[in-house]
């Protein structure tokens, strides 16, 4: 089981690593390593809030998620991300950015800097949408109880979590993005930069999100419909229709993956150049990094793990909230990594343990979970 899902995340760390040698010598080993203990440690609640989605896929789509999406969040977020965010803020074509960062490393990490306002900005606006809509959500299961019923009975004015979502971009837009440190010393007002990017996130999260619930209830109804189709075909003999609205329903639910797989990883490519400026030894960090978060996701999904240990999700939707209020503060001050990562680990650790225990007081009392519970809290995502 462990090597059915992680077979292609050890094959890729093994020629990621040999890449690394040939390229860069023993330096480039070991910042290739280093960069993927860093993307995984920053992207573990990527994986657990994953999971809760991809648990409603069927395997087909868990293999595209494996080999599709891992083309999409390779390729296109730890390599051509960084020279299209280049390219857009210097206003340069695509083909000299590609010259920058291979010759002109030094100049082609000023312009990343440059540029982390908005790519902050939108991030983090997208995962605060995220983090509000759960927690304003009414759950069965509650792991802070103390502050999730009142949040979750604030949670039924329409449209709250947008209100406050746009409240934080403007407060962080007038605040932070005035500000901004920018080109050595000199400060920009990045205020108009901000809001334009915060918004084209709120945006983004809305009609993804938006999309992806939509075509998620067509398929309930139509799981529905199945089921009585069945119970009539039972009684009468005929065949039963299949279900068409499977596909589309998880489709936008990779679309929906994908954008947050592409927001969480911003804090992983902005930190990487900490380490480094060097596109290659990045790409190959980054990548091999976001092979092991896909596929522990999909043995999360797989070992029932989010069932079983029903505070993940919520440790995790709090990761998200406090990578979304870094991202924001990083406009302007400069967080460590470190801090970063620490920060999603401890919480879902707490969550980790808060769920050990329940599983244990439970137990104690003779009492069965159920699963209801699970279905709720796999409902929360």
């Amino acid at each position: 089981m462990l090597l059915k899902t992680f077979g292609w995340s050890f094959a890729v760390t093994a020629l990621g690593l040999v890449a690394a040698v040939f390229y860069g010598g023993w330096t480039g080993f070991g910042i290739v390593a280093i960069l993927s203990i860093l993307e995984i440690s920053l992207s573990f609640d990527n994986a657990v809030v994953n999971a809760g989605i991809l648990k409603k896929m069927n395997a087909f789509w868990q293999k595209i998620f494996l080999t599709i999406g891992v083309l999409i969040a390779v390729f296109g977020m730890r390599l051509v991300f960084p020279v299209v965010i280049v390219a857009i803020s210097a206003k340069i074509g695509p083909i000299e950015a590609v010259r920058l960062a291979l010759d002109d490393k030094d100049k082609y990490q000023q312009l990343v800097t440059d540029a982390h306002p908005s790519i902050a900005a939108f991030g983090g606006m997208f995962l605060l949408m995220i983090f509000l809509d759960f927690i304003f959500e009414d759950r069965e299961i509650k792991w802070l109880a103390w502050l999730e019923r009142p949040l979750a009975k604030l949670g039924k004015v329409d449209m709250l979590s947008v209100c406050i979502a746009l409240v934080v971009l403007l407060v962080s837009a007038m605040t932070f993005a005035t500000n901004a440190h920018q080109h050595g010393g000199i400060h920009a007002d990045k205020t108009e930069t901000v809001l334009i990017a915060g918004i084209a996130g709120l945006i983004t999260y809305l009609i993804v999100a938006g999309l992806s619930g939509y075509f998620e209830n067509k398929l309930e109804e139509e799981e529905e419909r199945e089921q009585e189709a069945e119970e009539e075909a039972k009684r009468s003999g005929k065949k039963v229709p299949a279900v068409v609205m499977a596909g589309k329903a998880a489709f936008f639910m990779f679309l929906y993956l994908e954008v947050l797989d592409a927001s969480f990883s911003f804090d992983g490519v902005i930190g990487a150049f900490a380490i480094t400026n060097d596109i290659v030894l990045m790409a190959l960090g980054l990548g091999i990094g976001a092979m092991y978060v896909r596929s522990l996701t999909v043995y999360l999904v797989r070992q029932g793990t989010l069932d079983d240990y029903v505070y993940l999700e919520h440790g995790a939707h709090y990761a998200i909230g406090a990578l979304a209020v870094i991202l924001l503060v990083t406009i302007q001050y400069e967080i460590h990594e470190v801090i970063t990562g620490l920060v999603g680990v401890v919480l879902i650790a707490w969550s980790f343990f808060s769920s050990v225990q329940r599983n244990r007081r439970a137990a104690a009392e003779g009492k069965d979970t159920g699963s209801s519970e699970k279905v709720e809290v796999s409902s929360g995502a």
